[in-house]
């Protein structure tokens, strides 16, 4: 037992823990005082505040028993009162500390045993504690190791100053390990637990990707060339956008290499894994085409709201642009940040007569007037009753063939449609039962309400009950899914293009719903916003 050394010998000992275990020699010492001092409480008793002390130049152990100075005692065994002190230390007074020497321990079996088990415990805890503060900092970097053994799947890597745990899901397909073979991978966490620090590696993330590219390529690592973003289907295919900040560097030729020489070194370590280097663009179009390469693409139309974009590309491009189950236009998407929706010229023709035939027909029907008429409202941008009952009258007379007289006339027809329009929609909302709290919450118009209605949401409670999708979902007119039941039948790819048609966005219909559900917190006692304003 250690501990039954005296002197120097005991230094040296802590010295010779200190460097195996790469923790600072005063923590040993420190562990090794509270094992005297714990079998010192053992023979003497736990009752009594027992200290022990090592001297740091000699290795000296020092015992002690400590006494609190008090006026009334209340524990015989840690206190004393003045006139006792005063005995031991003449100006002794109240609140001083008494240290009573100790002969030294003579370890027995049992005392030897607990002392060597806190020593131990103390080592291991300020190991546990070196490892955790020296990998949390490391936290985004890459590190090798060796291979130690294989758990449930899990791959556990020696790190030579901690072990480290390469989880199945974060390993690459058909990728095994065996042991003592060295692994490459990313920490990408770092938790303190009771056993010990947790660190977590990768190699499927795509900062793993983005890291190995800094290894090989000088001018990554120097922030020269700047990889914006990075997404991947590991072990399959990856993408990557990179920018200069240097307009003499090409960052794509960088990154790629004499011969492909980086890439490849990349794309070793990744098993294989296809990556595709493309510029990085500020403009979303312009990101998004490169992104999609290596589709050609025809035309991009952009919809900010829903943070959306429509991509079209001729129709032999299709399925290049789509990828093997929809990988390339995953990834792009992954990419960009977009949400892409990829159509074929044909596709995209077909879509925009059947909205300038939608568009013109609702206007022949609403304000009764020829086709030809139609046909010019809807080619200037016009897409609803609204627009034209309230546009200014300089912008109708504006197009070619309107006259003030015809002007004035559609703009009054146009008001007439939408006052009967919105009695209509007032009397079906009261024989649907519809209650006067939902049409007060604001952003919902009366087409909004009384397809809510017909729905089955005639009250507060069943609005709030809905999810954001879910409004949205049903304010759409003339969808060919009718309820909830037919939402929860559409793939997701599908339910995109439905909501599309929604005139409620994923913000506005969120805040609808929070406004609905007010009232809850408020019969709860909690601070609400009342819900204001009409449909």
């Amino acid at each position: 037992m250690v501990l039954q050394l005296q002197g120097p010998e005991l230094l040296q000992v802590a010295e010779s823990v200190a460097r195996e275990k790469g923790i600072d020699r005063e923590e040993v010492l420190e562990a090794m005082e509270q094992a005297i001092q714990k079998a010192g409480r053992s023979k003497y008793g736990h009752e009594h505040d027992i200290r022990a002390a090592i001297d740091r130049k000699t290795g000296d152990v020092h015992l002690a028993r400590f006494r609190e100075v008090v006026e009334a005692v209340e524990n015989e065994t840690t206190q004393l009162t003045v006139e006792g002190a005063r005995r031991i230390k003449p100006d002794a007074g109240v609140g001083d500390v008494l240290e009573d020497s100790l002969p030294p321990i003579d370890f027995g079996r049992i005392a030897a045993q607990t002392a060597k088990q806190v020593l131990v415990q103390r080592v291991r805890d300020a190991e546990r504690q070196r490892q955790y503060k020296e990998y949390v900092d490391r936290v985004g970097e890459i590190v090798n190791g060796l291979v130690k053994r294989q758990e449930f799947g899990n791959v556990i890597v020696d790190l030579s100053r901690a072990e480290a745990v390469l989880r199945r899901d974060e390993t690459l397909p058909r990728e095994h390990f065996r042991r003592n073979e060295r692994v490459r991978a990313y920490i990408y966490e770092v938790r303190e637990e009771s056993r010990g620090p947790q660190i977590s590696l990768s190699r499927t993330r795509p900062e793993f990707l983005m890291k190995l590219f800094a290894q090989e390529v000088p001018e990554v690592y120097d922030g020269i060339i700047e990889i914006r973003a990075a997404a991947r289907d590991p072990g399959s295919r990856a993408k990557i956008a990179v920018m200069s900040n240097d307009s003499s560097i090409d960052p794509v030729g960088a990154c790629v290499g004499m011969r492909g020489s980086r890439v490849q070194a990349v794309v070793a370590e990744l098993q294989g894994e296809k990556i595709d280097i493309i510029p990085w663009s500020q403009d979303p179009a312009t990101f998004v085409v490169n992104a999609l390469a290596p589709a050609e693409v025809a035309k991009v139309v952009i919809d900010e709201d829903d943070h959306r974009i429509d991509v079209v590309v001729p129709d032999e491009q299709l399925s290049l642009a789509i990828g093997r189950r929809g990988q390339n236009v995953r990834l792009a998407s992954q990419l960009t940040g977009w949400s892409i929706d990829i159509m074929t010229e044909s596709e995209e023709s077909e879509r925009r007569q059947e909205e300038f035939r939608s568009r013109s027909q609702m206007f022949v029907d609403a304000l009764d007037i020829d086709d030809v008429i139609a046909h010019l409202l809807v080619t200037e941008g016009f897409a609803s009753v609204e627009d034209v009952a309230f546009v200014p009258r300089a912008e109708l007379i504006d197009i070619e063939g309107f006259d003030e007289d015809l002007a004035d006339e559609l703009r009054r027809r146009a008001q007439d449609f939408l006052q009967h329009e919105n009695e209509r929609l007032a009397n079906r909302r009261l024989e649907l039962g519809v209650s006067d709290e939902l049409v007060a919450v604001g952003g919902l118009t009366p087409a909004m309400v009384v397809a809510l209605g017909e729905q089955g949401v005639k009250t507060l409670d069943d609005l709030a009950d809905l999810a954001g999708e879910e409004l949205r979902f049903l304010v759409i007119p003339h969808r060919e899914a009718k309820s909830l039941e037919d939402m929860g039948s559409l793939d997701e790819a599908a339910l995109r293009k439905v909501l599309i048609a929604s005139p409620l966005d994923e913000d506005a219909a969120n805040t609808i719903i929070m406004a609905a559900r007010a009232h809850w917190f408020a019969d709860q006692g909690e601070p609400a916003a009342k819900a204001t304003g009409h449909a």
